[in-house]
Parts: C-alpha cells; structure tokens; sequence
C-alpha cells in the first residue's frame, strides 16, 4: 500500500484551515466598515497585531513543536467573533482575533515545512487558502450572513488541525533535521544578510500589491476571481518551483509579471494572469528563508510576516494616485526584486 505524501496532506489540510481563519478575520474586520471613523487604525492595528508577533511565536513553537498551537488558534477565533458579536468594544475581540490568527498561520508554517523535505509545494498550497479566505470573509459580511456559519466552519477545522499535528510530531524525522533540505539561498552569502534581502522582498512586493492598476474591477464577480487568481498564483510558485526549479520560477515569475500588472489596468485578463505570476514569490522568498533558518521554520515564516507588515503600512499613510506612477513604481521595484534574488538564490 502506498503511503500518503504527508507534505501533501499537510499543505491541504491547511489550505482550508487558513482559508476558514481568513473568512473569520475578514468577515469581523468587515463589520467595522462604515459604522466608525477610525477604521483606519483598526485595520493598521489588526496588520500589526496579525502579522508581526509572528515571528516571537513561530520561534516559540520551534523550540515547543509539540504544543498544538492550531487548536488554540481556532479556539481564540471562535471567542473572538463571538465577542465581536456581542460588544461594543473593537479592539477587545481584535486583539484575540488577531493572536488567533497568529497561532494558526504558524502552526500551518510548522506543519508543511516539517513535513516538506525541502519541497515547497505543500507551504504554497497552504498560504494560497488565505486568499479565497479574504473574499469569503468579506462577502459573507455584506450579504449579512450569520456568524454561526463561521463558528460551524471552525468546527470542521479542528479535525484538520488535529491531523496535521501529527505529521508534524512523525518521530521518524527528529525535529532538528526536519527541513535541512532546503537548499536555496547560496552559502557564501551570511544569513543575516540573506534574511534582509528576503524580507525586503517580500515588504517592496507588498507594498507593490496595493499599487497594482485594477480599474476594471467594478463587481463582485471581478473581485472575486481577483483574490482567486492570487490564491492561485501563491499556490503554482511552490509547485512550479518543485517541478521546473526554484530560481527559474523566481525570476521567470517576476520578469513575466511586470508587463502584464503595468498594461492590465483596462483589461482584466492581463491583469489578473499578472496577478498570478506576481503572487508566485510568496512561496519563493519563504524557501530562502527557510534555507538559512533551516532548524527554525516558524521563525522563518514569521520574518516573511513582518516583510508583510513593512509593505502594507506605509499604504495607511501614503499612496501613488495615477496609473502612471503606480506603473512606475511596479517597474522598479520589480527591478530591485530580480536583483536581489539574482543575488541571493543558488543555482537550480
């Protein structure tokens, strides 16, 4: 009997997880819309609280791996949008929300980097179940849907949870040597320096994302296959770089996007191709990152998260208004993308 791809198993499992955390956040984030004059800072602090204690968490979950943090996880969700429901007071079901969000995003990390042996396939799939989360969450909201729906969905996840935590806890592969096959970042580079061009990847490319000329997107169906063709293209980064080769899809993908993403605002179909080509580095820069934090794989994955939270913050405070300057901008910081990871990335 052939044994299931655990790697595999991992990335689907918590495809649907991330995908039920996303469709909580956004659907309790979406409930502030248009009712408060400070969104604005509870979507700064829900980037913020979201994104950065990443880091502190995923290095606490290399040392403890064991510990279930993806139960806990959508224990905290489900309490938080219970709260959200039922309290005048933002902030409090934010907070939990977002530590919630935390425990589940790392635990999702740790389970299909554990189980990857240095393929990337697993962790692309996972992530990409946060894109069609987004959507979900959101028109969920606007069609008023009822938040027990979301609460029955964190139910059927607990099952997945549980299940991926034991791929992780496999005692065939000691916790130490569990992603030693990554091999992506050159050696003769230290790895600090290999963390800073990584993460700066990933805050330039985040920043670029805000950026993008969509003046097609008038419906919700247009919306929707959006967030899909981002899904999509977070999910084909890892499995094209297992297939075809890590630094070929790297710098394939970002050379093919930019002329699509620069001459799609009018045309959806460009656009949203270039979407897809320009979402494949997310798996790209967490396997460089992995590559020199190889016995620290939560670590690794929250340094991508604080790379996300530099990219979207200075959209709270600035942004490019015209098509031209935002086409601009896509240019040369692709540009400095492709040099960095020409720089960084070992030879296929």
């Amino acid at each position: 009997m052939v044994r299931p791809d655990p790697n595999r198993l991992t990335g689907i499992l918590y495809f649907y997880i991330h995908f039920v955390t996303e469709a909580v956040c956004f659907y309790t984030l979406t409930s502030y819309i248009g009712s408060r004059p400070e969104i604005w800072v509870i979507y700064l602090a829900y980037d913020f609280l979201a994104f950065v204690p990443q880091s502190l968490i995923g290095s606490f979950s290399d040392r403890h791996p064991r510990l279930p943090l993806g139960a806990a996880g959508l224990v905290l969700l489900a309490a938080a949008l219970i709260i959200s429901g039922i309290s005048e007071i933002p902030f409090l079901s934010l907070f939990i929300l977002c530590i919630g969000n935390c425990f589940v995003h790392v635990n999702g990390a740790e389970a299909t980097l554990r189980t990857s042996e240095g393929k990337l396939s697993g962790s692309a799939v996972f992530v990409s179940g946060g894109s069609f989360g987004v959507v979900t969450g959101r028109l969920m909201k606007v069609s008023h849907s009822s938040m027990i729906i979301l609460l029955l969905l964190i139910l059927t996840a607990f099952p997945a949870v549980l299940k991926a935590q034991t791929y992780i806890n496999d005692d065939k592969v000691p916790y130490r040597t569990q992603c030693r096959d990554f091999r992506y970042a050159k050696k003769s580079i230290p790895a600090g320096i290999v963390v800073a061009m990584a993460v700066t990847v990933v805050a330039v490319r985040g920043f670029m994302g805000y950026g993008i000329p969509t003046a097609w997107n008038k419906t919700v169906v247009q919306t929707v296959l959006l967030f899909a063709f981002m899904g999509i293209g977070k999910a084909l980064g890892g499995i094209a770089a297992d297939r075809f080769g890590f630094k070929k899809t790297a710098l394939f993908s970002t050379v093919a996007a930019v002329p699509l993403l620069m001459g799609g605002n009018d045309h959806m179909l460009i656009s949203l191709t270039g979407v897809m080509f320009f979402s494949m580095t997310m798996a790209i820069t967490l396997g460089i990152l992995v590559s020199v934090m190889p016995e620290a794989p939560g670590l690794a994955f929250g340094w991508t998260t604080i790379g996300l939270f530099m990219g979207s913050a200075p959209v709270f405070f600035f942004r490019l208004l015209t098509t031209k300057a935002n086409c601009v901008m896509i240019l040369l910081l692709s540009l400095l993308c492709l040099a960095l990871m020409v720089i960084m990335i070992r030879k296929d």
